[in-house]
């Protein structure tokens, strides 16, 4: 790395060589991900990107290859569906969506849903990264609307000309799923990023199977063999949008953080940077027209260094998995995966604490951090002992816990437990300390916003429990 950073002191210094560092880290970044404008008024006043009139997009078929997506209703839409973020101080932890839109969708004309989406998290003090794939089937709260698959989170916020636009939408939906803030988001479109590899002169991936890949275009499908083997950008397009394997969409996720990874060691690599800088004003004559972010050059700049600085085994790859997520159907019988909350959210402490996950081996006592999360609990007595409820209602406020109600259920041999909203630490103290197995906890969505957890006592609680 010192070797690295004596080669860069020696990088021209114009403007137009620092625009396309800005670029390439950016790209560096965004390796696998498709779908933006890089507005050129942005570069022109060498300041912010701005957003783009007619965004390039990719494609988004469903598991059957069917676009058959529900569209979710406008309820109370927010003067302001999304707070303008402050400037990144480049010391505090900053966060970045990265979006790729469906390609189909803008070359019907019509409005684009995303078809990508993961979140990038950066430490700087902590000198961590971490990068957490959300699929595009998930079925979540979008706000001011009702539930409805993330990827159409951008496509309503395009759609009703909400402040921020879709990209506002899209952030503020996934803010909420994740419980973090977004100050940044990133696209990239197809050319872009096939441009991009190219100037790299490939990208080199190792594969452990055989896999085909389709190029854009007729007649154009290869099957690669196991082996190293460096792909062009028509091909490593192919690799980062192909979906048709066991694991479908986790799949796709997994190799495109993988391909990102590639990229970055690729211009980290002794010869790259200076041949790259050499050639900015070509590089960015056919990169500028294909990437769009809300970041301020320098924020970009200054962010890409400092990732591409990270120590590689320092930057954690997370994707919201098969473990995370229930299959379902939506109210009109789509396919949907429904989140698990307090898998999703034991995940984005993963990806998110400076020392690993918060879970079990949280720091601190785990009563504090319940505490914090403030979980609203209703109690619910099922059990034959009259009064159980008001007794576990008044030990849990003992405990910490924020109880809000205790009524009556109907009559239950074993406890259960519904969560309606994502409080992993309260769910997990109350599930191991009532003895509530897997199969008695039920994730139910968006019937009930009063309350985060709702616990039906029963007979097996009535006569084993801790109380005095």
């Amino acid at each position: 790395m010192k070797l690295f950073n004596r080669m860069t002191q020696n990088f021209p210094k114009d403007r137009t060589s620092r625009i396309i560092l800005g670029a390439m880290v950016i790209l560096a970044l965004v390796g696998a991900f498709f779908g933006y404008r890089f507005v050129r008024q942005a570069v022109a006043s060498n300041e912010t990107f701005s957003l783009p009139g007619d965004p390039v997009l990719v494609s988004n078929e469903d598991s059957d290859g069917n676009d058959t997506e529900s569209t979710p209703k406008p309820t109370d839409i927010p003067a302001a569906m999304l707070p303008t973020p402050e400037p990144w101080d480049g010391v505090s932890r900053v966060n970045l969506l990265l979006m790729g839109l469906d390609y189909r969708d803008w070359e019907a004309g019509e409005t684009p849903r995303t078809d990508t989406m993961m979140v990038l998290t950066l430490d700087p003090l902590n000198k961590t990264a971490g990068m957490v794939s959300i699929p595009r089937d998930l079925w979540v709260a979008i706000p001011g609307f009702d539930y409805g698959k993330i990827n159409t989170a951008y496509y309503l916020g395009e759609l009703y000309n909400l402040p921020g636009g879709g990209p506002g939408l899209a952030v503020r939906t996934v803010e909420e799923l994740l419980g973090v803030p977004i100050q940044y988001y990133a696209q990239i479109d197809f050319q872009a990023f096939v441009d991009f590899i190219d100037h790299i002169e490939g990208v080199r991936l190792t594969f452990d199977e055989p896999m085909v890949l389709d190029r854009r275009g007729k007649w154009n499908t290869v099957t690669i063999e196991p082996g190293v083997i460096t792909l062009s950008g028509e091909y490593a397009l192919a690799y980062v949008r192909a979906r048709k394997t066991e694991g479908g969409d986790f799949d796709r996720a997994a190799r495109q953080q993988y391909l990102m990874m590639a990229v970055r060691d690729r211009i980290l690599e002794f010869d790259m940077m200076p041949k790259l800088v050499a050639r900015a004003p070509e590089i960015y004559n056919d990169l500028a027209a294909g990437i769009l972010t809300n970041m301020s050059l320098n924020e970009a700049i200054k962010l890409g260094w400092t990732v591409l600085d990270l120590d590689g085994d320092a930057i954690k790859q997370l994707v919201i998995g098969s473990e995370h997520i229930i299959m379902d159907k939506s109210p009109d019988g789509l396919d949907v995966l429904k989140p698990i909350p307090d898998k999703i959210r034991l995940l984005r402490d993963e990806a998110f604490s400076e020392g690993g996950s918060l879970g079990p081996s949280a720091e601190g006592d785990i009563l504090d951090i319940i505490r914090e999360e403030g979980a609203r609990i209703s109690i619910r007595n099922g059990s034959s002992v009259p009064g159980l409820a008001a007794s576990t209602a008044s030990w849990l406020r003992d405990q910490g816990f924020n109880v809000v109600e205790e009524t009556n259920a109907d009559y239950q041999i074993t406890t259960q437990i519904y969560m309606y909203h994502s409080t992993p630490y309260a769910m997990r103290w109350l599930a191991e300390t009532m003895g509530v197995t897997a199969t008695r906890i039920f994730y139910a969505f968006g019937e009930n916003p009063n309350f985060d957890l709702i616990i039906v006592l029963g007979d097996d609680w009535a006569g084993q429990n801790p109380m005095p």
